[in-house]
């Protein structure tokens, strides 16, 4: 069954055709005798000068009488042409009669005998019959014909109209230039009669509906209407209407939804071969170019012969930098924002080596549009031809209605690139920080290009990810003794639930005194002796084991014994967490103050960085643990431009003491609303020698590098820890910052911002400058400390960025006359 909604292939009319009638069911026969009828019709009674013209026309009629009959022979045309050409001017209006591509056809034969000039040159083959191709496939043609005839019979004979709706576009390359044109079909039935042969088949109420349904049916409609009994006498008028231009933009747009259609090769030179035809001109050569950043990715050089199939914008391009086309129509194009017509390159002054290579290959005459998507330019799209002034200012409207199509195409094939990438960091590094993620880039970009020619990106690995001469900033706000506050808080939980546990098996043993409950409270009482002063490593998990094994297994039955135990045992589970099955309140309260002081300090840093990050683009990275650590590193190689200046680096360095200070201030207001008070303590690591950094793809994080540059992580591990060198004193107390160094300019700079941060209210008291003892494998270490001025809250305010930054260009200066906010 033929479907109409069907994408159908192109097929030649002549091969289609080629067997003539022999294809078609229905006896089909030329006769003239229509025409003359519309002749007799409209003027025969006419006394008009018309009128008498039809009579005359008559009169010459009547001595051919073979003009009136079917005519088999169309040599019975010939003889009488001008006969035919006289009748004819009813259909063929002689003022439009150079200017139409029509023809008088035999019926469902698609022959001509009668055609305009247009028609002759373009559309008629050798033989008479239509030529081109149709966007039909062959079988089609065939059963459109067919459903035509179908058609018309329910028209002429059953007053059934069913309209068979599909546009008929025929294809003809130009004699002149090669190039492909396309024509809307369109037949006319007036001049066709429909003669039945022997009675007419009746047709059903039930049939007629069935017709309308399944109208498309073929094997129905021979059931039902065989075709032995319908005949056809007549011609056919046909006129094609010429949309070229519709059809091309149609079909560019269907090719560019293909998300190959601009990287591979061979949909590349489809591409151009449309756009030749769409302007005219079968020498144009089309070129795209897409830009990635820094880098322009030129496409065009597949239409040269490079054979290019990686469905990878990146893989199938050529890449230039944006630098090697300063000052070139492209860049000028790009700079104007609209179109750039040069008649001839070869006489335009100041040209640019890419000017150049235009010339060398082979055009002379360029069209150079940018490609905009959200009024972004994101390529370039060239048209040329080798021949000076072929394109011109008139190619402009139709050059804007391709634009956005291949902004469209070239936009969604840097997305999906990108989509690529992303895909293959995600799956090699999760989350990268947006400062580093160019560098990430450019080494997936770089294994694309590497492995071009394999399938996808599995088992392929990135380069070595370094930085180096990257400067450390690192800071930590960490609760104080939160190891013994959770150990505190395990072990009052425990001992609640041993309570617990002994009032069950006490009220048991005295509703019935049994030796095995005297036993079992002895076990209970003993557990909760040993953790009465202290929890050690493993007593957690042994207890809840001897609890559920020995204690809580006995319930079911324990219950039994009296009222009073069933109480007891209802308190006990009453008491357990749902989720863990075991007392968890004093250790729900600790854990929430936990969370509350480490989300506050998070929140707040997550905020203050976004200022931060105005400063000086920079890697930033968290962790929360009993407290927040933070990290920053910040360099030239951390940026693609690689742009630096130390000044940068003093004002992070400034701006991490205030927000350090700021922390303290949240933390020490939070601490009243706590469950469980809580003490933090805050402290910043200095290091001014640089250091060099590489991912870790297999722990998926940023780490030092090399064996020097690992004495920074040692000291970031254990400096919580330190205490100040001849006492057990640790160097972090709360309400105080503990300013970690190991060479005296690290001190001196410190100072400086010490000095100008005191006169804006953020520290208060003298500053200490201590050594600290040995650290395993680390010694040196000394520490500035100075307390924080809780009643302030004026530290929570930003300073402007650019106090901040004159700040660290002379800290002493600032200090004396200090900018508040």
């Amino acid at each position: 069954m033929f479907r109409m909604s069907q994408t159908p292939r192109s097929a030649d009319l002549q091969l289609a055709i080629k067997s003539g009638p022999a294809g078609f069911p229905f006896k089909s026969e030329l006769s003239l005798a229509t025409l003359f009828e519309f002749w007799q019709k409209k003027y025969g009674d006419d006394t008009s000068a018309k009128g008498v013209f039809m009579r005359t026309v008559r009169e010459q009629v009547r001595q051919v009488p073979e003009l009136m009959g079917p005519i088999a022979d169309l040599s019975v045309v010939e003889r009488h042409r001008n006969l035919i050409q006289v009748l004819m001017a009813g259909i063929f209006a002689p003022a439009f009669f150079e200017q139409e591509f029509s023809a008088v056809l035999v019926p469902f034969q698609l022959k001509s005998f009668y055609a305009t000039p247009l028609f002759e040159r373009y559309l008629r083959a050798e033989d008479g019959t239509l030529r081109g191709r149709v966007n039909l496939d062959a079988s089609m043609v065939s059963e459109m014909r067919t459903f035509f005839a179908y058609a018309l019979i329910l028209e002429r004979v059953y007053g059934i109209k069913l309209v068979v709706d599909y546009p008929l576009i025929l294809t003809v390359p130009d004699p002149d230039t090669g190039l492909d044109r396309h024509f809307r079909m369109d037949f006319d039935w007036r001049f066709v009669e429909v003669e039945t042969i022997g009675p007419v088949p009746p047709l059903s109420d039930e049939v007629r509906k069935r017709l309308r349904r399944d109208f498309l049916d073929p094997e129905m409609l021979r059931d039902v209407l065989p075709p032995d009994r319908f005949a056809f006498r007549g011609f056919t008028v046909f006129k094609a209407i010429e949309v070229t231009d519709q059809e091309v933009l149609s079909s560019l747009e269907r090719d560019l939804i293909d998300k190959e259609s601009i990287v591979s090769h061979t949909r590349f030179n489809t591409l151009q071969d449309k756009l030749r035809t769409l302007f005219r001109r079968p020498d144009l050569r089309f070129g795209l170019a897409a830009l990635d950043g820094d880098q322009v990715l030129v496409l065009n050089y597949g239409a040269d012969g490079a054979e290019c199939e990686h469905a990878c914008i990146f893989a199938d391009s050529r890449h230039h930098t944006v630098e090697e086309f300063r000052g070139s129509v492209y860049e000028r194009a790009v700079v104007q924002g609209s179109p750039l017509i040069v008649e001839d390159l070869a006489e335009m002054p100041d040209r640019t080596p890419a000017d150049d290579e235009i010339i060398e290959w082979g055009l002379r005459n360029i069209i150079v549009a940018p490609l905009l998507y959200q009024d972004r330019v994101i390529g370039t799209l060239e048209l040329g031809s080798p021949t000076p002034g072929d394109l011109d200012a008139t190619h402009l409207p139709k050059l804007h209605q391709i634009l956005p199509l291949f902004s469209m195409a070239v936009q969604r094939s840097m997305e999906e690139l990108n989509s690529r990438i992303q895909a293959f960091i995600k799956e090699k590094c999760t989350a990268i920080h947006p400062v580093v993620e160019w560098r990430f880039r450019k080494a997936v970009l770089k294994v694309i290009e590497q492995h071009a020619e394999d399938s996808g990106d599995r088992g392929m690995e990135l380069e070595p990810i370094v930085f180096e001469r990257i400067y450390p900033l690192y800071a930590l706000s960490d609760i104080r003794g939160s190891s013994t506050q959770r150990s505190l808080a395990i072990q009052t939980d425990l001992l609640t639930q041993l309570r617990l546990a002994r009032d069950v098996i006490r009220f048991a043993h005295d509703a019935r005194p049994l030796p095995g409950l005297h036993e079992l409270l002895y076990r209970v009482d003993k557990h909760a002796a040993k953790i009465q002063t202290h929890l050690h490593s493993g007593d957690e998990v042994s207890i809840i084991a001897f609890l559920r094994s020995n204690v809580e297994g006995l319930f079911d039955h324990l219950q039994t014994f009296a009222p009073s135990v069933r109480e007891r045992i209802e308190a006990y589970r009453t008491a357990l967490d749902p989720r863990i099955g075991t007392v968890y309140d004093r250790r729900r309260l600790f854990e929430e103050s936990v969370t509350r002081i480490a989300d506050g300090i998070s929140s707040y840093l997550d905020l203050e960085e976004q200022t931060a990050q105005t400063i000086f683009p920079h890697y930033f990275e968290k962790q929360k643990t009993d407290g927040v650590d933070h990290q920053i590193y910040v360099g030239s190689s951390l940026l693609e431009d690689g742009r630096f200046d130390p000044l940068y680096l003093k004002s992070l360095r400034l701006w991490q003491l205030m927000v350090t200070c700021g922390v303290a201030l949240r933390v020490n207001r939070l601490k009243e609303k706590l469950p469980v008070p809580l003490e933090v303590t805050h402290l910043v690591l200095v290091q001014h020698a640089p250091l060099s950094i590489r991912f870790r793809f297999d722990e998926k994080r940023f780490d030092v590098d090399g064996a020097y540059d690992i004495r920074y992580e040692i000291v970031k591990k254990r400096i919580d820890k330190a205490v100040i060198r001849g006492s057990e004193e640790r160097i972090t107390q709360p309400g105080k910052i503990a300013i970690i160094y190991s060479h005296s300019a690290e001190a001196n700079e410190y100072r400086a911002y010490i000095d100008y941060l005191t006169s804006l209210g953020y520290f208060t008291g003298e500053v200490e400058d201590v050594e600290l003892e040995e650290l395993q494998g680390v010694h040196g270490l000394r520490a500035l400390r100075i307390g924080i001025d809780l009643r302030n809250p004026k530290i929570e305010r930003r300073v402007a960025i650019t106090e901040l930054q004159a700040a660290a260009a002379d800290p002493a200066r600032i200090a004396t006359n200090p900018a508040r906010n």
